[in-house]
């Protein structure tokens, strides 16, 4: 590795063209990006694997990069260097970034220093890289777009993945009753100890009924939505009334009863974090760093991959038999 960087150039994922797992390819000599005025170069330590990520790939994504390109974005590692008009960080430091501008499954990774932040010592790099897409998304949905407050209740629909988990944790955080669902004995044991008050094996055919027993039928206030191709229907008949239903993850189309959004004022709404503005990561930034520092904020780590295997961690994020936290790719 120090021979390769030494010649300026590392270790890279490299996308030539959309398609399966398969059009991923590591190669070995890619050069090493510098970073400009505003940007820091980043020793990348772990980098989170997120489903987006295979949308992208596959070319079935509303915003799809130029080719070639790098896949990846939130990375955690040592700062390597600064441009001139960086300023809040240094050589050395841990930290974390929320959007690397050159891909993050590489050994280094540029990014613009306003979406990086200092990663705290009571985390490691691997759960360095699941704080940004899973922790921003969630506080997102739940609070920017999703107006939650300390009293409702909130279901989150596959809650032991990476953004599930997070928002287990920040919907504790800030009072709210946390339901949560997981497909596994083993994930929802993961999210009873992040947050949740009650789980749900979303696998049984009755865990729609049970959790409207567990409301009183009254219904719970938010959703937090990471499949709704296949929940979104369902999910109105388990909103309150001005119940809301925050669209986290899809993987294609639903058909629905817009009646269903009548009887009960409730809302549809959709979550995309690269649409946030500049307030809005700073919002979500100091949310989640206050979390660090007071110790809610606790990235459980799942399956981690060696960079080479990058090609089987696509395959199973998205087929694999239940979410167990964060998943991440070690280079």
């Amino acid at each position: 590795m120090a021979a390769v960087a030494a010649r300026g150039a590392m270790r890279a994922v490299r996308v030539f063209e959309f398609g399966g797992p398969e059009v991923l390819r590591l190669q070995a000599d890619v050069p090493i990006p510098a970073p400009k005025d505003t940007q820091v170069l980043i020793k990348v330590h772990a980098c989170g694997v997120n489903p987006v990520e295979t949308y992208i790939r596959s070319g079935n994504y509303a915003r799809i990069p130029a080719l070639p390109y790098t896949p990846g974005s939130d990375v955690a590692g040592v700062i390597e260097s600064v441009g001139e008009g960086v300023t809040a960080f240094k050589k050395g430091d841990r930290v974390f970034t929320s959007a690397t501008l050159s891909g993050g499954y590489a050994d280094y990774a540029v990014a613009e220093a306003n979406t990086v932040f200092p990663l705290s010592d009571k985390l490691n790099f691997s759960q360095g890289a699941a704080i940004a897409i899973p922790y921003f998304t969630a506080y997102r949905a739940l609070f920017l777009k999703g107006h939650a407050k300390a009293g409702e209740s909130v279901l989150i629909h596959g809650a032991s993945g990476g953004v599930g988990i997070a928002a287990c944790q920040i919907a504790r955080a800030y009072g709210l009753k946390v339901l949560g669902t997981a497909g596994t004995e083993e994930g929802m044991n993961i999210v009873l100890r992040n947050g949740a008050h009650q789980a749900f094996n979303h696998r049984e055919a009755n865990y729609l009924d049970k959790i409207k027993e567990y409301t009183k039928m009254q219904g719970v206030n938010i959703i937090v939505e990471m499949l709704s191709n296949v929940n979104l229907a369902a999910d109105l008949h388990l909103l309150s009334h001005a119940g809301r239903v925050m669209v986290v993850g899809c993987r294609g189309p639903i058909e629905i009863n817009p009646r269903d959004t009548m009887n009960k004022e409730s809302s549809i709404i959709g979550v995309g974090r690269f649409l946030e503005t500049e307030e809005e990561r700073r919002e979500c930034a100091k949310a989640v760093l206050d979390g660090m520092e007071s110790g809610w904020l606790k990235p459980v780590v799942g399956p981690e991959y060696p960079l080479q295997e990058v090609a089987k961690a696509h395959e199973d994020i998205i087929h694999s038999t239940g979410a167990r936290g964060k998943m991440v790719l070690l280079p």
